[in-house]
């Protein structure tokens, strides 16, 4: 979600009319549109490194449950951490390519049409703008107007009678940006025990020590997702808590279960 955007919300709340009005200022616009360009993988790097941390603990938390050596839980938790990670980048880049891939073919379709039957889309132009409301001379004008350029008139078949917009992101970054964030924070819950190999920690003090590690990471990025959903970074980090502290529960619960039966 935009700075803009929330701040005109705010405003609304508000009925602030002067910080509405700051908030559609051409510059306030501009800038937007460039914190768009530069952070528009946001979304990929929280969601990623969420579900990163939280299977990664889950795997930690059920190992811990089952009793299992730490040496165990490290090879658990990598061959988690690597394959998860790889699975969700994969995952986001074919999601990525397949819209692009929709997109460009429908376009292609457009294009093909306006070439080939130029007047069968100058009335689909036609009544999309008389849905809206315009009529007569007006609508007239506008059909005329979009019409007279391509590019503006395949965009608007593309948005206003398929609605559909053009993907973006790249395909190869988003699924970048989502395997080194899945990785980056999902080895929060190891590192306690990487730390142990060379600097021996019992399991007493280790697994304590992942969890408060753990909680905190699932915190600072859950409230993270507040720049890309409609949430407080209070309510979203406490609601992200909540799910890696139902997950832990599971997760040892399972794992204790099953240790018993086969340990």
């Amino acid at each position: 979600m935009s700075g803009r955007v929330e701040a005109a919300r705010k405003a609304f709340s508000k009925k602030d009319l002067e910080a509405m009005k700051k908030a559609h200022t051409h510059e306030a616009i501009e800038n937007e549109h460039q914190a768009q360009t530069h952070g528009e993988y946001v979304g990929d790097m929280v969601f990623g490194a969420l579900d990163g941390i939280v299977t990664t603990f889950a795997v930690v938390a059920g190992a811990a449950g089952a009793g299992l050596n730490p040496s165990v839980i490290l090879v658990l938790g990598f061959a988690n951490l690597f394959a998860d990670g790889l699975s969700m980048a994969v995952g986001n880049y074919l999601s990525r390519k397949s819209d692009q891939s929709y997109y460009n073919a429908e376009k292609g379709r457009e294009e093909w049409e306006i070439d080939n039957y130029p007047e069968g889309e100058k009335e689909e132009i036609r009544v999309i703008f008389a849905r809206k409301g315009f009529k007569g001379k007006e609508l007239d004008q506008i059909v005329s107007i979009i019409t007279s350029k391509r590019d503006v008139w395949i965009d608007t078949m593309m948005t206003d009678e398929l609605g559909l917009m053009p993907e973006q992101k790249s395909p190869v970054k988003a699924g970048l940006y989502t395997f080194s964030a899945f990785v980056l924070a999902g080895f929060v819950p190891l590192f306690i025990f990487v730390v142990s190999i060379f600097n021996p920690i019992g399991p007493d003090v280790a697994y304590p020590a992942a969890i408060i590690l753990t909680f905190i990471t699932i915190f600072v990025v859950g409230s993270l997702r507040s720049l890309v959903i409609k949430k407080k970074w209070l309510e979203a980090g406490v609601e992200m808590l909540m799910i890696g502290g139902l997950t832990a529960v599971v997760s040892y619960g399972i794992g204790s279960f099953l240790g018993g039966l086969v340990l």
